[in-house]
């Protein structure tokens, strides 16, 4: 009897702790963008969707919630509320073109034995391990639509070359790129990088940071961690 009340009790306090990460706050949005010729340009490379090839541009990582401590919560409520692509059928033809999956996990086979990468499995990822996260706020069309939207409020891309910063495989400094995109927006980026087969560190991602509505730019409250990975001069590779 006693250990049926205690196995009971523990149960409780098992369903109240999921409870309370699944319905935990957060403080703001990272709104991450990448440079696909970067995260093409390494040992592993990268397979294109189906349909091709992505346009020489920024594309969509994802929308992340975070704290302002510089913890982030993960994976808040997959089992009630799993992606589901149907919900965004009318977000489908922006959705593959600003945020198109690169990777080459879980990639496909074609009739002519080309690989592809899987869309679906990609968005999928960040539903399940972000969007889930911002589900009292954003349901998952509108974290999907959110995103898009964000990312069509600023060219990235335009805001560089308007600087004389280009995807040309010349090196460029973080603080001019930084610089850059802080005047055309009013907001401080977050700049991580990665590393090429030579060794040369290259831009990857631009961070911004987005308020809880996910409908507004705001100054970082922290930035990402990774933003110690540039170097002085980095490598902004062609696509």
């Amino acid at each position: 009897m006693k250990t049926s009340s205690i196995i009971s009790l523990k149960l409780l306090i098992l369903s109240a702790l999921v409870n309370i990460c699944i319905s935990q706050d957060f403080d703001f949005f990272f709104f991450v963008q990448q440079w696909p010729g970067s995260f093409c340009d390494t040992k592993k490379g990268c397979c294109f969707p189906l349909a091709g090839k992505p346009a020489s541009n920024f594309s969509i990582h994802g929308l992340w919630p975070n704290f302002n401590n510089g913890s982030f919560p993960f994976d808040c409520d997959i089992a009630q509320n799993p992606f589901n692509q149907s919900k965004i059928e009318d977000l489908i033809p922006r959705v593959q073109t600003s945020w198109p999956s690169l990777s080459c996990a879980g990639s496909k086979k074609t009739d002519d034995n080309s690989t592809i990468s899987d869309n679906t499995r990609f968005w999928k990822h960040e539903w399940d391990k972000h969007g889930t996260c911002s589900e009292s706020i954003l349901d998952q069309h509108a974290y999907f639509e959110a995103s898009l939207n964000l990312k069509d409020r600023i060219n990235l891309l335009q805001i560089l070359h308007d600087n004389g910063i280009k995807p040309d495989g010349n090196l460029y400094s973080v603080s001019n790129i930084t610089r850059a995109i802080k005047e055309a927006t009013g907001f401080g980026p977050g700049i991580t990088c990665n590393t090429d087969p030579s060794g040369t560190r290259q831009l990857i991602e631009i961070y911004l940071c987005v308020d809880k509505s996910a409908s507004n730019f705001i100054e970082c409250p922290i930035l990402p961690k990774g933003i110690r990975s540039c170097a002085e001069n980095v490598e902004f590779p062609i696509f």
